[in-house]
């Protein structure tokens, strides 16, 4: 995939002009969100989004078209299972709803960053060795096991050793001071709990960056769509969290779809590790071709279709329970 110069500096120019949109639109204004004016916002992230793989497929055509879609959809699917993790944080710091658009927004900030340093850093160990692919892919068939166990309401609101020590060292606030970070109390400056939330959520970013670039590894090698698809899935994070913020305890098997897509694109990386093998003790360090490799068009299929099932099967179960908790009545559990 020849990427030009000029295609770069439009993308990187076009994710600056919404994250400015984002802090001088919303960001600036402490308030919590309408639902109708999540919705609209999500649409229209949405809607930059595929017109960008739109236009992917029109320069390059329609593979590496079909590959930015697949990945956009991997990592927005991955995305909605961090906001169980940024409800549990929330909760846990007790934020007050005007003031999460402001925690969301530099925690979109971090992923951004972090997960860029990531990317440049897996495609130089893609070129440099093939064998990492195995690493790659045993690494997502392990995390799908462990969506397997995920309950959505563990462990992740516990406060994370980066917390800790940050409280360590530095005096914090009984409570929040509108959306600001610092505070100068009794002629010591002070931390806000605000910018512990901000801490907490950047930590459980490099958790999301560990898990998410190896699976759209396993979808395109291209570095320029690895990028855009990252970004412009976190880009619409902010509005996604207000607009599910209540429905997300109804996504009550999104992690058996998740732990299906990891499991697959897992499969897929073993499966290419094997096409390019250079391990002595397999196959002798020659390339092993028995199983063919798998389309990117079944990919997209395959990902696309696990979220749509998990999605109906969550909200018919949803409403079958809500039924039932009617059909008992308030007394059902004396």
């Amino acid at each position: 995939m020849d990427v030009s110069l000029l295609a770069w500096v439009v993308t990187i120019g076009l994710i600056v002009a919404m994250l400015a949109v984002d802090l001088f639109g919303h960001v600036r204004k402490p308030h919590a969100p309408t639902l109708r004016e999540a919705a609209l916002w999500s649409i229209a992230y949405v809607a930059i989004a595929v017109v960008f793989g739109l236009v992917v497929w029109w320069l390059w055509g329609g593979e590496f078209g079909a590959e930015y879609f697949a990945g956009y959809v991997t990592e927005k699917s991955l995305s909605v299972d961090n906001l169980f993790v940024f409800v549990l944080i929330m909760g846990a710091f007790a934020v007050p709803r005007q003031n999460q658009q402001k925690v969301l927004f530099v925690g979109i900030i971090l992923a951004l960053v972090l997960r860029t340093v990531f990317i440049l850093v897996g495609a130089e160990l893609v070129n440099a060795w093939a064998w990492i692919f195995y690493i790659f892919g045993a690494f997502l068939i392990w995390t799908a096991i462990g969506q397997l166990r995920h309950t959505g309401q563990q462990d992740e609101a516990k406060e994370t050793w980066l917390v800790r020590s940050v409280r360590r060292v530095f005096p914090v606030t009984d409570g929040f001071h509108g959306d600001r970070v610092w505070v100068r109390h009794d002629g010591r400056w002070h931390m806000t709990p605000m910018l512990l939330v901000m801490v907490a959520i950047g930590s459980a970013d490099i958790l999301f960056a560990i898990d998410s670039i190896p699976a759209i590894f396993g979808l395109t090698q291209e570095v320029f769509l690895i990028f855009a698809a990252n970004a412009f899935s976190l880009l619409g994070l902010r509005q996604l969290f207000f607009l599910i913020d209540g429905l997300l305890d109804r996504l009550v098997y999104l992690n058996y779809g998740l732990a299906a897509i990891l499991a697959f694109i897992g499969a897929k990386l073993v499966i290419h590790a094997l096409h390019e093998n250079e391990v002595p003790f397999i196959n002798g360090g020659e390339p092993l071709h028995a199983i063919p490799e798998v389309s990117i068009a079944v990919s997209l299929t395959f990902i696309i279709s696990v979220l749509v099932i998990t999605t109906v099967a969550s909200l018919l179960k949803s409403r079958s329970d809500a039924r039932g908790r009617l059909t008992a009545g308030p007394g059902a559990g004396a």
